[in-house]
Formats: C-alpha cells, sequence, structure tokens
C-alpha cells in the first residue's frame, strides 16, 4: 500500500525516511507539477530549500519531476528561507508557483513540502485539495533528460537587495544597535546577520553553522528554545536579540533585559510603526489565537481588524482581496503584503531595527510605550502530544463542549471557527485546537495577568484530558 499524504495547515510534513521518502517526494511532486501543467503547459516553477538534512538533494529530486511534468523549473543554488522564495516566484513574472522544501519550525526529523502560488502566497486548500486528488500509488518513472531542464539560479541575492530596498538604512545606522543574532540553525542563518552587518550593526550570530540536527534545538523561536539568545543579550549588555525558526519566516525578539518579546507584540509594534511613522494605511489581519493587543491598537490608529482562522493561508486569502497593510499569527509569522503576501522574519527584524532608530527607543521601551496605550495583556501556550485514542477523543467532545465557567470565569460566547474558543470577562480567552502539522492539542489563554493565563491553561488541560 502507498502511504496516505495530506496536506495540512501549510503544505505536507513527515519524518524524514519514515514517511518523508524519496518515493513519497516524488509522488507530490508529480502530483504539483500535474496540477500546475494543466493550467499552465510548460510554465515555470521555482524551487527551494532549506537546510535541513538531505533537503537540498530533496529539492533536486523534486525539480527533476517537476520537468518531467513539462514545466520550466528554477532551482536555488543555495538553502535560503521561505520568503525568499516567495519573493522570486512573485517577481519573476513568468514564474506560475513555486515550491520549498522544508519543515518550517517543526523539529529536526522533519521535512516538508509547500506550495506557493504566482503571487508568493501560500496554496489554497482548492489547489492543495486537486494535488492529493492527483497523487498516484506508485511514484513516477525517472526521466533522466529532465535534470538537464533544471535551471540553477541565484535566488538569495535578488532578495536581500530588496529586503534592503524596504527599510531606511539611515534610521537603522542611527539606531547604534548592538544585537544578537539566533537562526536555530535554520535558513535564516549568514543572511540576517550580513544584512543587518550592511546597515552598521555590531552583530553576533549563533548556532550559525550547517547542522542537519540542529543542535538538539527546536527551531521555533519562542521560549524554551530561545534561552541561548536571551542569555547571551542580557550577559553581554546587548540591544536586542532577534531569532528566526527553521525557514526564517518566523520572528521572536529580546530585549536588552533578556525579556522575551511575543510575536503578538512584534504584530502591534510593526503595525504601529508602518502606520504612525511610515504613514502607511490598511487592514490589520490576525488570526484566532492572536492578542487582543492588535484589536486594541487598531482601534486606537483608526485600521480595521481581520481576524481568520490558525494559519497563514487564511491570512494570505485575505491579502488577495486588498486593503491590508499588515498580517500575522502567534506562531511570529507576520507579512506586509506590499513587500510579498508571504511571513518574513528577516523583514521584521530589520523595520525593528528601523522603528528602534526612528524612535530612539529600545526594544523593551517600545513594548512599554505600546503597553501604555492598549493596556496590558499577558499570553501562554502549551502544547500537549497525545495519544492518538485520546486526540481523538477530544476532537469528538468539542462540538459538545459548552462549559459555563472555565477557570471560575463566566463564559461569555463560545467561537467554534477553528477548533473551540471561550471568551471571558476582560478580555481574557482560552482556545483548544489541534496541530495541522504535527500529533498535537493546543492550548492557548490570554489574560490581563499571568496568574489567570496560568489558570486558563490548567483548564485547558483539564479539558482536553477529561473529553
Amino acid at each position: 500500500m502507498s502511504t496516505p499524504i495530506s496536506f495540512g495547515t501549510d503544505g505536507w510534513r513527515a519524518v524524514i525516511g519514515a514517511d518523508f521518502t524519496y518515493d513519497n517526494l516524488r509522488r507530490v511532486a508529480d502530483a504539483t507539477g500535474r496540477v500546475f501543467a494543466a493550467g499552465n503547459p510548460g510554465g515555470l516553477v521555482i524551487v527551494g530549500y532549506d537546510t535541513r538534512f538531505e533537503a537540498g538533494s530533496f529539492a533536486l529530486a523534486a525539480a527533476e519531476v517537476l520537468a518531467a511534468c513539462g514545466l520550466r523549473v528554477k532551482l536555488s543554488d543555495r538553502y535560503l528561507p521561505t520568503p525568499a522564495l516567495c519573493w522570486a516566484v512573485a517577481h519573476d513574472a513568468e514564474a506560475i508557483g513555486g515550491v520549498m522544501l522544508t519543515a518550517s519550525h517543526n523539529p529536526a526529523p522533519y521535512l516538508g513540502f509547500k506550495i506557493r502560488m504566482a503571487d508568493g502566497g501560500a496554496s489554497p486548500v482548492s489547489f492543495t485539495d486537486r494535488v492529493e486528488a492527483e497523487l498516484r500509488a506508485e511514484p513516477p518513472a525517472l526521466d533522466a533528460a529532465a535534470a538537464g531542464r533544471v535551471e540553477t539560479v541565484d535566488l538569495v541575492g535578488p532578495y536581500l537587495e530588496a529586503l534592503r530596498a524596504f527599510v531606511d538604512p539611515e534610521l537603522i545606522a542611527k539606531a547604534r544597535l548592538r544585537v544578537v543574532v539566533d537562526p536555530l540553525y535554520g535558513a535564516g542563518q549568514t543572511y540576517l546577520a550580513e544584512t543587518l552587518r550592511s546597515f552598521g550593526i555590531e552583530v553576533t550570530e549563533l548556532h550559525a553553522e550547517a547542522n542537519p540536527g540542529f543542535g538538539g534545538l527546536h527551531p521555533e523561536p519562542i521560549p524554551p528554545h530561545i534561552a541561548e539568545a536571551q542569555e547571551y543579550v542580557r550577559a553581554h549588555e546587548l540591544d536586542a536579540a532577534f531569532i528566526t525558526d527553521g525557514d526564517a519566516d518566523r520572528i521572536g525578539a529580546a530585549d536588552r533585559l533578556g525579556t522575551f518579546v511575543n510575536p503578538h507584540r512584534i504584530i502591534a509594534l510593526i503595525a504601529r510603526h508602518l502606520v504612525e511613522d511610515r504613514g502607511m494605511s490598511g487592514r490589520i489581519v490576525k488570526t484566532l489565537s492572536t492578542s487582543v493587543l492588535v484589536d486594541r491598537l487598531g482601534a486606537h490608529l483608526g485600521a480595521e481588524v481581520t481576524t481568520t482562522p490558525v494559519g497563514f493561508k487564511w491570512i494570505y486569502e485575505e491579502m488577495v482581496k486588498g486593503d491590508v497593510l499588515i498580517g500575522g499569527e502567534e506562531s511570529g509569522g507576520i507579512g506586509i503584503p506590499e513587500h510579498v503576501r508571504e511571513r518574513d522574519g528577516l523583514l521584521m527584524a530589520l523595520l525593528l531595527a528601523e522603528m528602534m532608530g526612528q524612535r530612539g527607543m529600545g526594544l523593551g521601551e517600545l513594548v512599554d510605550d505600546l503597553i501604555a496605550v492598549t493596556g496590558p495583556m499577558e499570553y501562554g501556550r502549551v502544547d500537549m502530544r497525545l495519544e492518538p485514542a485520546v486526540k481523538d477523543e477530544f476532537v469528538a467532545a468539542m462540538p459538545e463542549m459548552s462549559p459555563a465557567l472555565v477557570a471560575g470565569l463566566e463564559v461569555r460566547e463560545i467561537v467554534r471557527a477553528d477548533g473551540i474558543k471561550f471568551l471571558l470577562p476582560d478580555d481574557a480567552w482560552l482556545l483548544l485546537r489541534t496541530s495541522g502539522t504535527e500529533p498535537l492539542v493546543r492550548v492557548y489563554a490570554e489574560a490581563p495577568n499571568f496568574g489567570v493565563v496560568d489558570d486558563l491553561l490548567a483548564a485547558g488541560r483539564t479539558l482536553v484530558q477529561g473529553a
């Protein structure tokens, strides 16, 4: 029997050597190629890859299969961030789409296959459903001539130039920053550090060598995985830490005290910078799991805030509709459609540096100034790795869940758009949902203080386990 393959929140992901094999990869690439070719025979597809084990070899195999489908194929000459692949697709007038070999923030044993549309944005469910329908039981026969039709190109250089052009070098230089950058062994290594240095910033880079096992680190830019960067910025009295995930489309940060600046606050900071400092306008789009700080800031700025289900593909759909200034999710994926309709951790780090220069304030001071406008809210998340049977019981029970109280707080409304979200007094909330890419149930909570957040997370764990 062939391995069942399905696309989750953003692509197909599996463990290398178990389900992520060359045979299965070729099946997925073949189905993708046939869907692309059906609408655009001979069209151009651009292929990239991150720093994971064998990612470059898998990318070449995918490129050869796509070429065998009658498509023109350009393959990156080196590892690159997902936003670089997306930018290349969006700015090549002949490109009909792209493929990125990455598992993003997933642990090192995973690799994945992301599909991008002609504008660089995530593939909609309607497209991936067609790919799943085209999957064959056996991989396609190898086409010896296809390799010769794959063109290897530099996708990184033009993208980095675009990043530099998007920000104001004088404002960044004005900040005279000393920072630590931690790519967590991922595809942001070298690129973000060198770009910051080109603006006169003093940069120390951690975890920036080839290490497909990620040195045992989980490449997600949130605590506890960023502890080394937090300690480094504190111990060396630097101004900030910028951390990116495995494919550098997500951003995390820490201020000069090593305090984590979570993505909710980064979204709000950058939205404020774009509106108040740059004079830009448009909707702010956030996911269901993103802080009410964004809503409060939107009201302060006079900007409409649109809420979507979890997953950047839903933010992308809003970007396609137009009039979007910025879109972001709690996991650190933040994008500005004027740049590309995709998340970009490198660009967000540059914009934070620009804002620090513009306002003459440290990152922690920017956060304090933001909270003075929005009021305080604290956030927490717990990922529960469950046995399949327990997870299935929870999924089955969710539609009937309707408690009157959660952690002693009145449930004022229940939102079932993506998982189940309980809206509580004082803008507090609890969200329970299954991961689209890992065997997890995620428990999210927000409240005016950490004590209530902890109570809500405990209540969430009880609801999941007692389902």
